[in-house]
């Protein structure tokens, strides 16, 4: 990860090789704090259901669907504060600046989650996480808008997301290597997983040291002030008509991707995890075996899911470059409609697994490359970390509610269900039913700009 021309295409590494060394460090520290974050949220979504067995009082486990649920719900809605806040700190006081503090709160926060002695204080670090998973996206899209040559940024912009596939791999490899080794064995393994995500924390010292704030931001900063404008300012984002409607349809149209990765993808793991126990349990494995084998393919499972992700991604950053951003987006929503319920009502086994997860990752997750490069596109240097974080993040208050409104629908629907694979079916019934959310990412679309082939707007 150190040198991201290695892991590209040969057409790809024309856009790179235009880049000057300086931009190439911003693009790799950038990437790179992108990449940790997506470490740390896959890391929580491994660790998250045995965390829960160990924090859980016996009356809360009889309805651990509903707790999965909350404790990601707090996540999620501590990553939309974090982007809120962060997104106009960095437009007020530097991207670079905020960039090292968001990166250096998740690491702490993660590693702190080890720690915990409750649901309580699980809670509150995957919270603190959350406010700095949140703000690291919109700092580091808007870094690289404003470091990044105009005839590569979108190149740049979606490989930047593309690359937090690997992030989610190499979670899904720490995981796959923990399950196989003594540390998988202990009820407690989850621990060793968010101490592992405190790690980037070193990331810190290279962006505050070495990276610098882009000039686009010091010269926007400068003739704001000079005019009597805000940098950073939710007034003046919503006092504009044109950049007011930019925010409001950017936030619906991130809020069906967010809400379908977050409501609805990250909880194919527990699927996978709830079916291969069920079917081991059925061959009458023991209880270790059937542990250790709902680990593995847990992890196998997120692995294959992103393998995908990482090819949808770079294939949509190639295909909006051709058709535009709003066909495209139009396009991959509609199919992560189609494909993500016909994994979830088909996926039965580990051979299910190996080619349906892929497929699901390749259309839920491709859409998120689009966010990096269109989002950008819609807000002025002075208050693009706003606009950008408003849109992503926002979404997310909203999206917080999804592994709620799964976690209870499935727990209803479980209800009358007498067995295992009857409340297993009533889970793919709810998260089916909710994939109607892609619709509203469509549906938006015919109300925001085509962006593609223009330069980056200010005023």
């Amino acid at each position: 990860m150190s040198n991201p021309s290695e892991s590209l295409s040969s057409s790809q590494q024309s856009w790179w090789s235009k880049l000057q060394p300086y931009q190439k460090l911003v693009y790799t520290v950038a990437t790179l704090a992108w990449v940790f974050d997506c470490l740390d949220q896959q890391l929580f979504n491994l660790a998250r259901s045995p965390a829960l067995d160990a924090l859980l009082t016996a009356a809360q486990k009889e309805e651990k669907s509903f707790y999965v649920g909350l404790s990601t719900s707090v996540f999620v809605f501590g990553w939309a504060t974090g982007g809120m806040i962060f997104g106009s700190l960095g437009d007020r006081y530097g991207r670079v600046r905020m960039l090292g503090i968001t990166v250096l709160l998740y690491s702490v926060a993660t590693g702190l989650s080890a720690l915990s002695t409750s649901f309580l204080d699980f809670s509150i670090y995957r919270f603190i996480t959350g406010l700095g998973v949140g703000g690291v996206f919109g700092l580091a899209v808007a870094l690289l808008a404003d470091t990044m040559p105009g005839d590569v940024r979108s190149r740049a912009l979606g490989s930047l997301q593309s690359f937090s596939a690997v992030g989610n791999v190499a979670a899904g490899l720490i995981g796959l290597t923990i399950a196989l080794t003594a540390f998988g064995q202990s009820p407690s393994y989850w621990k060793w997983l968010f101490l592992i995500g405190a790690l980037p924390a070193f990331l810190v010292a290279t962006i505050q040291l070495r990276v610098k704030e882009p000039q686009a931001w010091r010269d926007s900063r400068d003739r704001a002030l000079a005019t009597g404008k805000k940098v950073g300012s939710y007034r003046d984002l919503f006092g504009h008509a044109t950049w007011r409607k930019h925010a409001l349809l950017g936030m619906i149209l991130s809020c069906a991707g967010v809400i379908g990765l977050w409501g609805i993808g990250v909880f194919s793991s527990d699927l996978v995890g709830d079916i291969i126990a069920n079917n081991l349990k059925d061959a009458g494995k023991t209880a270790e075996e059937v542990t250790k084998g709902r680990q593995i393919w847990m992890s196998i499972n997120l692995l294959c899911f992103n393998l995908g992700a990482f090819f949808g991604m770079m294939f949509f950053t190639r295909i909006t470059e051709k058709l535009g951003r709003k066909k495209t987006f139009a396009g991959f929503f509609f199919c992560a409609l189609l494909v993500t319920v016909f994994v979830f009502q088909n996926i039965n086994s580990p051979n299910d697994i190996l080619w349906m997860a892929p497929l699901m990752g390749f259309f839920q997750l491709s859409v998120f490359a689009g966010f990096s490069i269109y989002l950008p596109e819609l807000f002025p240097t002075r208050l693009r970390a706003t606009g950008v974080s408003f849109c992503y993040n926002v979404g997310r208050y909203l999206a917080a509610f999804g592994p709620l409104t799964l976690g209870a629908l499935s727990t209803k629907l479980a209800k009358s269900a007498e067995t295992t694979a009857a409340k297993i079916d009533a889970f793919r019934d709810a998260a089916s039913w909710m994939c109607l959310i892609f619709l509203l990412g469509i549906i938006v679309l015919p109300f925001l700009p085509e962006t593609k082939g223009h330069p980056l707007p200010d005023d």
